[in-house]
């Protein structure tokens, strides 16, 4: 008897370490019983969470507050006769006792407790929600001290991926690097023989979110460097080169000529002008050597 009471006790407390001052929380209903549900949920990135309070009638309910403690807040939301108080504001919001998370993500992690009071007691539930997130895998090989190492690495990954290989070697390391974020990145490095067949090697990345293995080939050291687009960068700059020294030559040309004085271009209108003067000249000698020659 003596220890039932220690644990209500308990109860009674970590509930009111929960407290942020909604208003309604000190209220107890009368003569009615508690309920204490713990859980633990893990959903995938960008899903649609649900998380259930309780399936009592809403007519019996008074009041349902959903504490919310993550990595960089504390908030909650409530309801009371029909009045919502959103005290988060980030998207969740509340469909009678249930709270709605419309786009899960890493942002979301963490702890939630349900309180819903209702005529004839009180139900309290704490939800542990966590996040699936898969990693993005990448294999190569490189040379270290003269000995060919293949390395596998499943990056930013929740929880850890797990990281096996093909062929059997001499293991030099493998890590589980957790980020401050919550992802972790996990790199296992093989050493490899030398009679060793790469064509044939392969490291397999499994994870919660995946229903088979991932099998990831690795690839040697800039054997995907891109050389076509760098070809490709080059032509296009080389073409630009041209086009533009081709138009500034032909502008200097211009200039050029625009800066030549006009004595020294070619006199071509003069000679247009003097030939008809010329045979004018003439026509009008050889008339008056005619005239002359009557008068002689």
């Amino acid at each position: 008897m003596r220890g039932m009471v220690w644990i209500c006790v308990l109860l009674v407390c970590f509930s009111e370490a929960w407290s942020l001052d909604p208003g309604t929380n000190e209220r107890r209903p009368a003569n009615g019983t508690t309920v204490f549900v713990r859980s633990a949920f893990t959903f995938d990135a960008g899903s649609q969470v649900n998380l259930t309070c309780s399936k009592t009638m809403s007519n019996r309910t008074i009041y349902v507050i959903w504490r919310v403690k993550l990595k960089n807040k504390e908030c909650y939301i409530s309801i009371e006769n029909n009045q919502t108080v959103d005290k988060c504001l980030d998207g969740k919001s509340l469909q009678h006792s249930n709270l709605l998370i419309p786009n899960f993500s890493t942002e979301d992690v963490g702890v939630y407790k349900c309180e819903f009071v209702y005529s004839g007691g009180k139900e309290d539930h704490i939800i542990d929600l966590s996040i699936i997130v898969p990693p993005q895998t990448h294999a190569w090989l490189e040379s270290k001290n003269n000995k060919m190492v293949a390395v596998c690495k499943a990056e930013r990954g929740n929880p850890a991926a797990n990281i096996s290989w093909s062929h059997t070697g001499n293991v030099l390391s493998y890590e589980a690097l957790p980020q401050a974020d919550g992802f972790v990145t996990v790199e296992s490095r093989l050493e490899l023989p030398e009679d060793t067949d790469v064509g044939n090697l392969s490291c397999a990345v499994s994870h919660p979110s995946w229903v088979q293995a991932r099998i990831v080939m690795p690839q040697a050291e800039n054997a995907n460097f891109p050389w076509l687009y760098i070809v490709i960068a080059v032509v296009i700059v080389t073409a630009i080169f041209v086009g533009s020294a081709s138009f500034a030559l032909k502008a200097w040309r211009r200039s050029r000529q625009a800066d030549v004085p006009p004595s020294k271009l070619p006199p071509t209108e003069y000679v247009e002008e003097v030939e008809p003067y010329a045979s004018y000249v003439q026509r009008v000698n050889s008339i008056y050597n005619s005239s002359a020659d009557l008068f002689t």
